[in-house]
């Protein structure tokens, strides 16, 4: 295994008293100060998060949107200019390879953004399916940095960042303060293009800005200065799981993997079997026929949402038994994918693969949790959604 890679910032990190841990092949920061700290910031103000280990290939070319529609399961042709997607990769099988975002930045240019850990796996898998396709593939995370402002303060901190302001030429016209979810924009950092998404992994408003490696520093510091006063902290993976957990949204390697599809995940809209040409044909794309005939089909297996009775929390890999007498452990019924306590609800919450019997909403459950059962029921997820103006 060769030497974990460091992004543009790494030295900022390090100066800011980050602990590093590995993550995706990447040297990562796993907190500044506190988990809970951080996580709460994001909650009630916000974070500045570093994404530069995220993979980003380009897809451009005369058939890069009919390309796209062919290797990846979601309708990518119909996603405007300047919009943006949630996605996946799948097998032929229909089994997940990776979940990703699609942003449409011009005419025949697109961006994919892959999980750090399976950016190559993508983009390997992505060149196999390009034959009869006039498109070029390339691999432009090296060379650029990926920098977040999540929270409910993100949009004033946008706003207050020196040497950050509008490029209404390369957006077409669009301001800023009509940006909305799931869309991007060009605009300009000290003179310098950069794009910026309105998308996030937290469950509240935010920003994703990509800008060129030697402009990373510039950038996190100016949005350091602008965000403090409005109460935002530099925020680690650890909050970010956390956060992510409570907006339930997947992770890959846990609520995703190549032993399930889209539809297990509770994810089967991003699959869109009704792709077709101008006259009706369906549109074939990598895995249809198995998701197609996987959709029909009854699931073994069904994600959910638990919420603790108790304090103590579940764990990822814990088995989902039914509730027996006191602590007893019931029979095993499914399997924890991730799980932890909620810093913004207070108890713990968890997702998990379960049975389609026990699937429903209130049903009560347990997890074993080092041999004890401790009470769950399942709810709906997100277990947290923002608060709307």
């Amino acid at each position: 295994m060769g030497e974990d890679r460091k992004t543009p910032l790494h030295d900022e990190h390090v100066a800011l008293g980050a602990s590093m841990t590995p993550f995706g092949g990447w040297l990562m920061p796993l907190r500044y100060t506190s988990d809970l700290a951080e996580h709460r910031a994001v909650r009630e103000a916000a974070g500045l998060f570093d994404l530069s280990h995220m993979g980003d290939i380009s897809v451009t070319g005369p058939d890069a949107a009919a390309f796209l529609d062919h290797a990846l399961v979601g309708y990518i042709s119909k996603v405007r200019e300047m919009g943006a997607r949630y996605s996946m990769i799948c097998a032929e099988d229909g089994s997940v390879l990776d979940d990703l975002i699609v942003y449409h930045n011009a005419p025949g240019e697109y961006s994919v953004i892959a999980n750090a850990s399976n950016a190559e796996l993508v983009l390997a898998k992505l060149q196999e399916r390009t034959a009869g396709f006039d498109v070029v593939l390339k691999d432009v995370q090296p060379g650029q940095a990926l920098i977040a402002v999540q929270g409910p303060r993100a949009e004033e901190i946008m706003l207050a960042t020196a040497g950050l302001v509008e490029d209404a030429e390369i957006s077409g016209g669009t301001a800023f303060a009509d940006l909305k979810y799931y869309a991007c924009m060009g605009m300009r950092f000290e003179g310098e293009p950069v794009l910026v998404g309105r998308t996030g992994y937290t469950g509240e408003d935010g920003f994703e800005i990509w800008v060129s490696a030697d402009k990373a520093v510039a950038l996190w510091r100016a949005f350091l200065a602008a965000g403090e006063p409005l109460g935002l902290v530099p925020a680690g993976l650890s909050a970010r799981d956390s956060l992510r957990l409570e907006a339930g949204m997947p992770l890959y390697g846990h609520e995703l993997d190549t032993t399930t599809t889209p539809f297990e995940a509770g994810m089967g809209r991003v699959v869109r079997l009704d792709k077709a040409t101008e006259d009706g044909t369906p549109i074939p794309f990598v895995g249809r026929e198995a998701l197609a005939a996987r959709k029909e089909s009854a699931p073994a297996r069904v994600l959910v949402g638990l919420r603790g009775e108790g304090r103590r929390p579940a764990r990822a890999d814990y088995e989902v038994v039914q509730r027996g007498v006191g602590t007893e452990v019931g029979a095993v019924v499914g399997r924890v994918t991730s799980g932890a306590p909620s810093p913004t609800l207070g108890y713990p919450i968890a997702m998990a693969y379960v049975t389609p019997e026990v699937s429903a909403e209130g049903t009560e459950l347990a997890v074993d949790v080092r041999g004890r059962a401790e009470p769950f029921v399942v709810v709906p997820m997100p277990f947290y959604r923002r608060p709307q103006n």
